[in-house]
C-alpha cells in the first residue's frame, strides 16, 4: 500500500507547492512563486518516473498528476503573468488589460486534457507540455531580478506580455509532435535529438545562465521540427 503511494505523495507535493505558490504570486512575491514552480517541477519528474520503477501506474495517479498540473503548471504561471501585467500598466483603470494572461490557464487546461487522452503522447508531446511554459514563465521574474536593465524594460511590457500569453497558448495545444525525454534505449540510433537537446541544455545553463530558459524552449522547437523532418524522410 505505501509503496503503491509514493509516486502519488509526490504529486501531491507538486500541488502544495502549486497551492502556495498562488497564495505567495497573489501577495506579489514572485520570486518565492518561482522557485515553488521549481520544486513542482523535480516532483513532477520523480512521480512519473517512481511510478514506471515500482510498476505502480495508475488511472488515479494519472488524473491526480494532471489536476496538480493545472494549479502548479496552469493556473499559477498565469497568476505570475497578471502580476508581472500589473507592474506595466501605469494606471488602475487599465487593469482590465491584464486578463487575457488567464487564457494561459484555459489553454493549459485544454493541453492536459488532450494529453490524457491522446494515445500518440505516449513517445511524444503534442504541443509544449505545461511543465515546459511554466518553467519558462518562472524564468521571467528571475530575469528581470536577476539581470534588470534591458531584460526588465523587454519582460515589463504590456504589449510584449500580451503577444507572449497568445503565443505561449498556441503552442500549448499546436498539433506539432515534440521531443519527449522518454529513452527506450540509451543508442546514439533514434535518439539523436535527445543527445542533442541534453548538450545544448547544458552549454546555455553553464554560458547564458537564467537567459538560457527562453533559448531553451526555442530550441526544443526547433529541434523537434527538424526531427519531425527527419523521421518522415527515413
Amino acid at each position: 500500500m505505501i509503496r503503491r503511494n509514493i509516486p502519488n505523495a509526490l504529486t501531491c507535493g507538486n500541488l502544495l507547492c502549486g497551492c502556495i505558490g498562488v497564495v505567495e504570486a497573489f501577495h506579489n512575491n514572485l520570486l518565492l512563486s518561482c522557485i515553488l514552480i521549481g520544486i513542482a517541477l523535480i516532483f513532477d519528474f520523480f512521480d512519473g518516473f517512481l511510478a514506471r520503477l515500482l510498476k505502480v501506474a495508475s488511472p488515479i495517479g494519472k488524473d491526480l498528476d494532471s489536476l496538480a498540473d493545472m494549479v502548479t503548471f496552469g493556473l499559477l504561471p498565469s497568476i505570475i503573468v497578471y502580476q508581472l501585467l500589473m507592474q506595466s500598466i501605469p494606471d488602475l483603470f487599465g487593469i482590465w488589460k491584464a486578463y487575457p494572461a488567464f487564457i494561459i490557464a484555459v489553454f493549459s487546461a485544454i493541453r492536459l486534457a488532450k494529453f490524457n487522452n491522446d494515445p500518440r503522447q505516449s513517445d511524444s508531446f503534442v504541443g509544449v507540455p505545461t511543465p515546459a511554459n511554466a518553467m519558462l514563465i518562472a524564468s521571467l521574474p528571475l530575469i528581470v531580478h536577476i539581470e534588470g536593465g534591458m531584460w526588465k524594460d523587454i519582460i515589463i511590457n504590456t504589449n510584449n506580455l500580451l503577444i507572449f500569453s497568445a503565443i505561449m497558448s498556441f503552442l500549448l495545444v499546436m498539433e506539432m509532435p515534440l521531443i519527449a525525454l522518454k529513452f527506450k534505449s540509451f543508442g546514439w540510433a533514434g535518439n539523436e535529438a535527445r543527445y542533442l537537446l541534453l548538450l545544448s541544455t547544458v552549454i546555455l545553463l553553464l554560458t547564458l545562465k537564467i537567459l538560457a530558459v527562453p533559448a531553451i524552449l526555442v530550441l526544443y522547437i526547433l529541434l523537434s521540427a527538424i526531427d519531425n523532418v527527419m523521421k518522415k524522410n527515413r
